[in-house]
């Protein structure tokens, strides 16, 4: 038996619970951060890409698409407008939207603002309800008490079905936690192969000591591990990230697949069972990303590609 084909490490294509909300997704969501600019025609193509992927949950904010000639609330909004458009659609996926980013401040999570955030979010995307609302980033002026009773209320009146954090300390989670009647569903940190901070700060430890969902953005590393290695190595650590990519590349090749799709994979194979965010917003690229769900990781080729990102051996 080869050597890699040993203490394989599970990647299953079976839907991952969102914590203790009892929804369950597909393994990987469908990031709309880049869901902007275009006509309804071409976004509604995208929409069907991911569901016809399989994908089952959708992940927007306020804030995405917001920029240059954008408004605030753009990525919203013209989801809204595919929804106006194809209604039926909206029975086929799970939708998680994000507020407490309010431009220039930086973040606010006061019980007016929050508020005003949620309902916005809701009329742009033309719908009465959705399954996870998340806060943004920890407004550090707003008590978590305060947050939580907001949320609760929301909760009560049917416009959100679960409540999610993205970007949070696990104290600050436990915080927030401390003040709710009901569990926190998701945790949404930065990470990948690259970015693997949450190994170590106790953010996956708390989600799976809590049973906290896992959603992960950027699990590519906002594209840094799709580039080639010479452009890789133009930015910062580039010897390091070169190095990481050579390493994705040859268990692509063993693989029979991306560089992208063993990126994926290494996400998907930590027990916290996480669910990465995808951005691309290309159809085919989009459909690819199922592909990750067929790598075959070792425990040895996992903690390749971590050491191999950190530089340095673990002890």
């Amino acid at each position: 038996m080869p050597a890699h084909a040993m203490n394989l490490l599970p990647i299953s294509p079976e839907p991952r619970p969102l914590g203790k909300s009892g929804l369950h997704v597909y393994p990987i969501a469908w990031g709309m951060w880049r869901f902007a600019g275009v006509d309804v025609k071409t976004a509604r193509t995208r929409v069907e890409a991911a569901l016809d992927a399989g994908i089952t949950l959708f992940d927007t904010a306020d804030i995405y698409g917001f920029g240059k000639s954008s408004p605030f609330g753009a990525a919203e909004a013209l989801l809204g407008e595919v929804l106006q458009e194809a209604p039926a659609l909206r029975d086929r996926f799970v939708l998680a939207t994000k507020g407490g980013i309010d431009p220039g401040v930086p973040y606010d999570s006061s019980a007016a603002y929050l508020r005003s955030a949620c309902e916005a979010s809701l009329a742009r995307m033309k719908v009465e309800h959705v399954e996870l609302y998340q806060i943004h980033r920890p407004d550090l002026l707003a008590h978590p008490a305060m947050v939580a009773e907001t949320l609760t209320a929301l909760r009560a009146e049917g416009k959100i079905g679960h409540v999610g954090v993205s970007n949070h300390t696990p104290a600050q989670v436990a915080a927030l936690q401390a003040h709710l009647d009901f569990p926190i569903a998701t945790q949404q940190p930065e990470f990948s192969a690259w970015a693997t901070a949450p190994l170590f700060d106790g953010t996956l430890d708390q989600c799976m000591e809590r049973d906290i969902g896992v959603l992960a953005w950027s699990p590519l590393a906002g594209g840094r591990l799709g580039l080639c290695p010479a452009e890789a190595a133009k930015g910062p650590d580039g010897a390091r990230i070169g190095n990481l990519i050579a390493k994705l590349d040859e268990l692509a090749e063993r693989e029979g697949v991306s560089r992208e799709a063993v990126a994926l994979a290494f996400v998907l194979a930590h027990p916290a069972r996480i669910v990465p965010i995808v951005g691309t917003q290309t159809p085919d690229r989009i459909t690819r990303a199922g592909d990750a769900l067929r790598v075959k990781l070792s425990r040895a080729d996992w903690y390749d590609i971590l050491q191999t990102s950190m530089g340095t051996r673990l002890p």
